[in-house]
Order: structure tokens, then C-alpha cells, then sequence
């Protein structure tokens, strides 16, 4: 069968956060080196009614908080989820199913079990059982990876052998593996911007700037927005642990700057950090690279076509310096290991050639996540490591990993705080295994910032996992350590409304380490606790809280739980209760559900079984609530 009268193999991917159209592009990288033409696509990009036309689909899909779609797959899940589809509807498609996840979350991989699960009750034949690709594994999700590739290649060439004419196991000679890079740097003269376009004066706004430099990005994603919704100023920033604990959250405070935006409590922000102006400047200096130059960035089949700006100013040029900084994040985020395939052939010194290619290699994968994840490398240290490597500009826009947002629960309410909005932040910082001290780059610049310079901080608002509960609905929430933010904004907002105390109560179980170290917000929640406040036994709520350290053996949030069983399964029978958990996703969304389970089933006098399914039909009813974050 001749190259043009072979179909290609397509390769369908949803990514939250990048990690599976990584993980997708690798396996498209993979399969066009044996020879076999594919198309790669985002889900919220294909239409799912030709999906009947395919005669074989891989399908590469992350899970994103607890158990949710990635915001691309949305529209084609829901499709395929139409109860008009007949069983039959897929007979013919043969698939495969590779997941990104993480298993200290409660539902691992759910999404791509889920979608596994759907393609064979369609009708659909799957190629290859599904892979599980997991961040906790010692090679990150590549572990899976890896070996899944390999029995699928082989299991694709059994199906049909056009798919690779030399094999599956054929690896062309390294000369030819380098493919070319998929975008293009454009270089604009000054004069002429300035006689043509008038780009230099006209776009120096920082909302343009960011607007200009995230969509032409490599790794804008199509539902991503590149344009703020905001700007904010800090007006306060306040330490909430005690100074030499180990530990440091801070409560911010933030204007809006000039005008205010809406937002409902249980809303999350996003925020743009800025990266350290200093290993900007040496990456630059590194990658010999002009920082005045002015450029666009544009994909190779458009081309220069881009250039007349319409495209909703995505061909406009901008500086050079201002794209790295505000596109690239090369100060914190560690490179994928494509970006040391690539570096390897750019090595003119043969001992770094040699570690290079061992480093990808499936021998050197392990060493690899080791000096490159494990110790958290950036871009900079990691280039500075092999000074013989000069990657041209294009590799480096299109495989330095993006400078992404952080997302963090609002912790403020609009009625009670109007033209604010606040953060309870933790200040990330770890040791590597090789004890050099890391930090993260968005809490850490956050902290650093003095009230009084007036910083201008690029914001973005969306719907979390927590919907604003009316005023009427008791509320049981759970909330240890940063995980009472949302909480804050939520006692706010009620407080504000509680008028003639008119509102439901609100049942709070905070959890930390130490009494004295680390209670946040210790003064707000206890007066809301005495006095008839919202959170007063006296009204039907109550306050309680876990000192996990301050006594030999451990106390959780969940222990706290048990001790108030009759209450909460008063409060979820009797009143009507909803449940509401915010925090560290480690085990705690799960110890939390076993703890409900338990008290269902032990005040109910039901059989844990139907406990789980009564917190199953909470969940369907918008009564049971997870925002949970690594």
C-alpha cells in the first residue's frame, strides 16, 4: 500500500495542564519514526459523530482534580454519553486508551478508565489494555508509557502490518530522527514597526503584552484565555504561622486595578507570577539570543501569513525579552525528555552527546527523572549543565515547558470584602534529594512582594469545584490546613447575609499541626463560635479543630468527625445538610469520605454498602463536594 492511500493513525488527546499532549505528541513522535503517517488533534478540536469513520484511534487523557474531564474532553464526553447511541454505534474502531494521573488522588485515572469503559460498551475493540500512566511512579507517567508503546506497536502491526512497511520495532538511523521544529521566529525590524505597524507605542499596555506573547505560545491551549480579566494590587500581606515553625502561609489581600471584577465565593483565581528578572537575563545571555529583538511566533504550515495581524493580534510582533518572560518558563518548570532528545543533537561535545542520548535512552530513563524531575532542574541549570548545547530559538519556544498560571481558592467574599479579593497561600519550598533548597515560583514571588510597590498582578477568575451554597443550606465543611480558604469566603458571605441571624448554621472541622505554630485564622473562626454565630452549637453549628501534632498520637480532621457523628448525621437526615471538603489531595479527600461512610452507616443503621450509596446520590445531588489540590 503506497504512503498516500494509507490512513493515518490518529492520536486524540485532552490536556489540563499540558502532561498528556506531551504524552501524545511522544507517542505521534514514535509512531512517524516507524513510518506511519498520523494526525494529532485536541478532542475539543474533533467532531465525535466522524469518530464512526475511524478505523483505529488512540486516545491519550489526563484526570484532573478529583476525578474530572480536562476542560478539552467536555463537549466530547458529553457526546458520547447520548443514550441514542446504539451498542453497535463504534463495531469496527479498534482503540487504545493511555491515562495521566496520580494515585495519591481517591480517583486515579478515573477519567481514562471511565472512557475505556464507554469505547467498549459502544462497540468499540480495544488494541491494547488501557495504560495508567502515574506521577508517582519513579519515572513519572513515562514509566507506563514506555512499556504500553511498546505492545501497542506491536499489536497495531499484527492488525494491520501497512501501518509500519519496515516493522514495528524499526528505529531509523539517528541521522534522521530529528524532526524539524513546528514553529517558526519571524524577526521584525524596528524601523519598519515603527513606520508600519506602530506596535512599539501602541501595545506597551501589560494586558496587550500578556494577550500578545500567551496566544502565538506553542502551548495555548484553545479554551485557555489569554487576555486578564484583571489586575491586581496588594494591600496586605500577612504571615499566619508563627515566625521559625518550618512552615509559612501568608493571607493576602489584593485591590482591583482600575476596575472591579464580579466573583462568587468558592470562585478560584488564577494568578501570572513574574520570574526572577536576573535568570531571565542569563537565559537570554546563555541561548545568545537578542533580548531587544522584536519577533512572532507562528506554526510552520501558516507560516508568514500571520504577519498582516489579523488573527486577533497574534501576529503582532513583540519584544523578545517580554515573549520569554512572559511565555516561557524557564527559571522553575523542569524540561520534558524530549527537550534532551533534542539537546543531544545540538551536543558538539561528545562526553555531554553521550549522557544526553543515555539520558533518553530506555536504560537511562530512571537516572533521567532522577537529575531532571526529582530535583526539580529548570531550563537554565539544565542548559548550563551542557554549555556545548545551542539550541536554535525555535526548539526552545516550542519545548521549554510554558509559564503556566496558579490557581488558588478565593478566600474573601464580595459582600463582605466589595473591590478585594484574598488568598490563603502556602509559601512552597522542599529540599531535593540532592539537598538543594527549592521554591515555588508563584508563592514565593507573592510573599516577597512589599504592599507599598505597588506590583500590578495579572489575574484570571473561574468556576472551582465549589459552588456558592445559598443562605438557607446547613453546611458541613471540612477543611484542614490552606484547605479553609474557600471557608473563609463562605463564612464571610453568610455573615453578611445573616440578617435577624435568619441564615443556616455551619458545622467547621479545621485541621493543623500545631495550636501555636500553625492555626490559621484562629480569632475569625472561634467569635463566629460563641454568641450565636453561624458557627455557635447554639444555632446548630459548631466549630472544631484537629492539633495533628500537639499529642503522641495523631489527630485528623476525620477524627474529629467520628467524635461528632450523631451531629453531622442529624445535619445530613434531618436538615438537609450539604458537604463541602477543600484541601491537600494526598489521602485526605478519601480518609474524609471513609469517615462520612462510617457515620452513615453506624448512626443509619444501614450496612456500609448503602453508606456509600447514599454519599454517591449526595455527590449526584450537588451535596457532596471536593476541591482537593497536590
Amino acid at each position: 500500500m503506497g504512503e498516500k492511500s494509507r490512513k493515518p493513525l490518529l492520536v486524540l488527546y485532552a490536556s489540563q495542564t499540558g502532561n498528556a499532549l506531551d504524552a501524545a505528541e511522544r507517542v505521534g513522535r514514535e509512531a512517524e519514526r516507524r513510518g506511519c503517517p498520523v494526525i494529532l488533534s485536541s478532542m475539543d478540536e474533533f467532531d465525535a459523530n466522524s469518530l464512526t469513520l475511524e478505523k483505529t484511534v488512540i486516545f491519550v487523557v489526563s484526570t484532573t482534580g478529583q476525578g474530572d474531564a480536562p476542560d478539552a474532553m467536555k463537549v466530547f464526553w458529553k457526546y458520547l454519553l447520548q443514550k441514542n447511541l446504539p451498542k453497535s454505534w463504534l463495531e469496527g474502531v479498534h482503540y487504545a486508551v493511555f491515562g495521566l494521573g496520580d494515585s495519591g488522588y481517591q480517583k486515579f485515572n478515573f477519567v481514562a478508565k471511565k472512557l475505556d469503559r464507554r469505547l467498549h460498551d459502544l462497540g468499540a475493540s480495544a488494541i491494547v489494555e488501557r495504560g495508567l500512566g502515574d506521577d508517582q511512579h519513579p519515572s513519572g507517567y513515562e514509566g507506563a508509557l514506555d512499556p504500553w508503546m511498546t505492545s501497542l506497536w506491536r499489536v497495531l502491526y499484527q492488525i494491520n502490518p501497512t501501518f509500519f512497511p519496515h516493522g514495528p520495532d524499526y528505529i531509523p538511523p539517528t541521522s534522521q530522527l530529528l524532526d524539524q521544529p513546528k514553529y517558526q521566529i519571524v524577526y521584525h525590524e524596528l524601523g519598519l514597526l515603527q513606520a508600519g505597524l506602530s506596535v512599539v507605542s501602541d501595545s506597551k499596555s501589560p494586558a496587550m503584552e500578556i494577550e500578545r506573547a500567551r496566544s502565538m505560545s506553542p502551548a495555548k491551549l484553545s479554551y485557555d484565555k489569554s487576555t486578564p480579566d484583571a489586575f491586581l494590587k496588594m494591600v496586605r500581606n500577612e504571615p499566619l504561622t508563627r515566625k521559625g515553625c518550618g512552615r509559612d502561609v501568608r493571607h493576602f489581600e489584593f485591590e482591583f486595578f482600575p476596575s472591579t471584577i464580579s466573583y462568587d465565593v468558592g470562585d478560584v483565581l488564577e494568578v501570572l507570577p513574574s520570574q526572577n528578572p536576573d535568570l531571565v537575563d542569563a537565559f537570554i545571555q546563555r541561548c545568545n539570543l537578542d533580548p531587544e529583538a522584536f519577533i512572532t511566533v507562528c506554526p510552520k504550515q501558516r507560516g508568514s501569513h500571520l504577519v498582516d495581524g489579523s488573527k486577533s493580534g497574534q501576529a503582532l510582533p513583540i519584544n523578545l525579552k517580554k515573549y520569554v518572560e512572559l511565555a516561557m518558563d524557564v527559571t522553575s518548570a523542569s524540561p520534558r525528555r524530549y527537550f534532551f532528545e533534542v539537546m543531544s543533537y545540538f551536543a558538539t561535545a561528545e562526553h555531554e552527546k553521550e549522557r544526553l542520548e543515555y539520558f533518553v535512552s530506555p536504560e537511562g530513563r530512571d537516572d533521567l527523572y532522577q537529575y531532571n524531575q526529582k530535583e526539580r532542574r529548570t531550563v537554565l541549570e539544565v542548559l548550563e549543565d551542557f554549555p556545548s548545547v545551542q539550541m536554535p530559538f525555535e526548539w526552545l519556544v516550542e519545548l521549554v515547558p510554558p509559564l503556566r498560571k496558579r490557581a488558588f481558592s478565593i478566600a474573601s467574599s464580595p459582600s463582605a470584602h466589595p473591590n478585594q479579593v484574598h488568598l490563603t497561600v502556602s509559601v512552597v519550598s522542599w529540599t531535593t534529594p540532592f539537598k538543594r533548597k527549592r521554591m515555588g515560583l508563584c508563592s514565593s514571588w507573592l510573599a516577597s512582594l512589599d504592599p507599598l510597590q505597588g506590583v500590578t498582578i495579572p489575574s484570571w477568575f473561574h468556576k472551582g469545584s465549589l459552588p456558592a451554597p445559598p443562605p438557607s443550606l446547613p453546611l458541613i465543611l471540612i477543611g484542614p490546613g490552606t484547605g479553609c480558604a474557600p471557608f473563609r469566603g463562605f463564612l464571610a458571605e453568610r455573615a453578611a447575609h445573616d440578617t435577624s441571624s435568619s441564615a443556616a448554621p455551619i458545622m467547621f472541622f479545621f485541621g493543623c499541626r500545631n495550636e501555636g505554630d500553625d492555626f490559621l485564622y484562629r480569632d475569625l473562626w472561634l467569635s463566629h463560635s460563641h454568641d450565636g454565630g453561624l458557627l455557635s452549637e447554639a444555632r446548630g453549628g459548631g466549630f472544631y479543630v484537629a492539633f495533628s501534632r500537639d499529642q503522641p498520637q495523631k489527630v485528623y480532621v476525620q477524627h474529629k468527625m467520628r467524635e461528632q457523628s450523631q451531629k453531622i448525621w442529624a445535619a445530613l437526615s434531618e436538615g438537609g445538610a450539604a458537604i463541602y471538603v477543600a484541601g491537600s489531595s494526598t489521602n485526605m479527600p478519601s480518609d474524609v469520605m471513609l469517615a462520612v461512610e462510617e457515620i452513615i452507616s453506624k448512626e443509619g443503621g444501614v450496612a456500609r454498602e448503602a453508606a456509600a450509596v447514599l454519599i454517591r446520590r449526595l455527590e449526584r445531588d450537588g451535596k457532596y463536594h471536593v476541591e482537593a489540590w497536590s
